[in-house]
């Protein structure tokens, strides 16, 4: 049996609800008229979507894996829409990015903000991602472009780098070693260390900072995100290695930072797909991004 539209849209809505009430409100239909449609379409497939325990709905397995398919055929026909309405209202067009959320915090707006002087007619569409989930994006072409920062290499895509983006030590305001115009890696063996997970591009080249001085890193708190590990260090939890970028975020007064001995980076990225090249509003957007760091 092939599922059709109607069976599509009424299982999607099950799931991001999590009831069959809340789908039935999400799609302005009767509660028996979506229970009797994911009955048929279980039946009819063989499969069971869903287990009814104790009067709440949990997704069995094969209904998180046929969701994701499902949602990918959503965000193609969000597009198509997105295309209509540009077309209908004479618009320029539009432009889908991805970014880490830390760079959503500062850089991103600021890039907007410039493309917006050049070409105020583009609506854009932001996504702020971890990691692993903006580099399926961008390989599953739901994005044109993704700003990222510590890309690794990946066959399929290509990577511009636009800043170089020094690391530094985050510090509390009165912590002992902001009276040092500069950080060693050693000077945080003493110290309440925040770090990041190792399936984090940030966390293995910390732990690659400690290991090239012959050290073993020890973390107090592990997060998985600098923005994350700043609001700790604002709070006085303990110490931390961000980014430049990170470091002005004028929302962390309690913090202070000091650049990191040895020195080293988190470079900023641009990617796309190898066979996917820029638009001409990606292209724009990527001048802006450039004119950030150069103005």
């Amino acid at each position: 049996m092939r599922l059709n539209l109607r069976q599509i849209e009424v299982f999607r809505a099950t799931m991001l609800t999590g009831s069959i009430s809340g789908a039935a409100k999400l799609l302005h239909v009767s509660q028996p008229a979506v229970s009797r449609l994911i009955s048929t379409t279980e039946q009819r497939l063989g499969l069971i979507f869903f287990q009814r325990i104790k009067g709440r709905l949990y997704p069995t397995p094969e209904a998180q894996q046929l969701f994701q398919a499902v949602d990918v055929v959503y965000q193609g026909l969000e597009r198509v829409n997105e295309v209509a309405e540009d077309l209908a209202d004479n618009r320029m067009g539009h432009l889908r990015i991805a970014c880490n959320p830390s760079l959503g915090q500062l850089l991103i707006p600021q890039a907007v903000k410039r493309f917006y002087e050049r070409m105020p007619d583009v609506r854009i569409v932001v996504h702020t991602l971890l990691p692993s989930v903006l580099l399926q994006s961008v390989l599953t072409q739901q994005v044109e472009l993704g700003v990222t920062i510590l890309q690794d290499p990946h066959p399929n895509l290509q990577s511009r780098p636009i800043h170089e983006n020094p690391l530094v030590v985050a510090l509390p305001a009165h912590h002992p070693l902001a009276a040092k115009k500069s950080v060693h890696v050693k000077d945080l063996m003493r110290e309440s260390f925040i770090s990041y997970g190792v399936d984090t591009s940030i966390g293995r080249l910390v732990r690659k900072l400690f290991q090239d001085e012959g050290l073993t890193m020890h973390a107090k708190v592990e997060v998985q995100q600098m923005h994350v590990a700043c609001a700790f260090v604002h709070a006085g939890i303990g110490v931390a290695i961000i980014d430049e970028l990170a470091s002005k975020n004028p929302v962390w007064p309690n913090m202070v930072t000091r650049p990191l001995k040895p020195a080293a980076s988190a470079p900023i990225n641009i990617i796309h797909g190898v066979f996917a090249p820029p638009s001409r509003l990606a292209q724009e957007f990527i001048a802006s991004l450039e004119d950030v760091y150069t103005s």
